[in-house]
């Protein structure tokens, strides 16, 4: 997984403002600077869940996705994930630790964000190994997928060095099996059942 171990590199600048809130529910992985379990990763999900204060944790963190670039062709993983919120107010804050596993525990630094409307959060890591630049449905305007990894370059001191564009291809029996809505990918944005069954055939 890595670590935020000793670098030369400025400490990430957070936002300075992030309703914990407004970041709960469901997030689909746009590009990612990857961890081991996201290299070849497609239709990648992540669900935000914020638990009553006396929790131990302060998010649930529903990590789902399919293990090869063909999401018809590969297995579902899942990776649950606990969260902390960093600071003194958990419902405001650019800073959460987060656990795939104990005892691991990742800084997860919220590094662009949509204060408007929320439609589109990038997460940073201390030493740039890794970034996902996340969004409320399974595409994103390309103008703004751009301006968001020109930031990581001038802003925050990444480099693109494999940035991967995670493949999101849904059909209406996918969302449904993961339990997702119209809300969420809305039918517009679905592949039909029949193209999926071509691109499936060997």
């Amino acid at each position: 997984m890595g670590n935020s171990g000793s670098t030369s590199l400025p400490a990430l600048q957070t936002v300075s403002s992030c309703e914990t809130a407004r970041l709960m529910g469901t997030w689909f992985v746009i590009g990612v600077k990857p961890t081991i379990f996201e290299t070849t990763c497609s239709n990648a999900v992540e669900k935000y869940t914020l638990l009553d204060e006396k929790s131990s944790h302060d998010i649930d963190i529903d990590f789902t996705y399919n293990a090869k670039e063909d999401p018809f062709k590969s297995k579902l993983k899942s990776l649950p994930q606990k969260g902390w919120v960093q600071g003194s107010n958990r419902l405001n804050s650019g800073a959460w630790t987060v656990s795939p596993m104990w005892p691991l525990k990742m800084p997860y630094s919220i590094i662009e964000v949509d204060d408007k409307d929320y439609s589109y959060v990038v997460i940073g890591y201390p030493s740039r190994a890794y970034c996902w630049i996340m969004a409320p449905h399974p595409t994103m305007d390309e103008t703004l997928y751009k301006s968001l990894t020109m930031k990581l370059v001038e802003k925050h001191q990444y480099s693109l060095d494999g940035l991967r564009r995670v493949p999101q291809r849904w059909t209406s029996a996918e969302r449904e099996k993961r339990g997702l809505t119209s809300k969420e990918i809305p039918d517009s944005m679905l592949i039909d059942e029949e193209v999926a069954k071509v691109v499936k055939s060997p």
